[in-house]
């Protein structure tokens, strides 16, 4: 897995949103730039769609309750593309999620501290794509997984 590079995380709260409250309905966007390398999280009641670029690349997550328990779902467009473009963003969304995890996890470090709990708290991935192969909700683990002691 890749780590981390905390100085090319930049991190923005949007209106509503603090480092403790909410947490149901707390929606994180990760996008980032190709030419940098930076990744940009936005932590806010509603997407960042003004940050969603149209190569859609971006990671998008939210806390929800499932049944009395909260989880973390997150989505990913891997599109509506040709089979190979399908395949190669399905690759590539697959090969950069642990980096957009942890990167969604540091960048919200003093929410976890807050909530420790939360650490456990599963986390469901939906990629969606018109290809069957490749539209899949997925089981990625827990925040604990993509954290180090020391971050969280």
């Amino acid at each position: 897995m890749k780590r981390l590079n905390p100085e090319k995380l930049h991190v923005e709260y949007r209106n509503g949103v603090t480092t403790a409250h909410p947490i149901v309905g707390r929606k994180y966007t990760l996008t980032h730039s190709d030419e940098t390398g930076d990744l940009f999280l936005t932590i806010g009641l509603e997407y960042a769609f003004d940050q969603i670029n149209k190569m859609r690349d971006e990671v998008l997550a939210e806390w929800q309750i499932d049944e009395g328990a909260p989880l973390l779902y997150v989505y990913v467009y891997v599109g509506q593309f040709d089979p190979i473009i399908t395949a190669i963003r399905n690759t590539i969304f697959r090969r950069e999620l642990p980096l957009a995890l942890e990167a969604m996890f540091y960048g919200d470090s003093e929410f976890f501290k807050e909530y420790p709990q939360l650490n456990n708290a599963p986390i469901w991935i939906y990629f969606d794509s018109s290809n069957p192969e490749y539209n899949r909700f997925e089981f990625w683990g827990t925040p604990r997984d993509y954290t180090s002691p020391n971050n969280v």
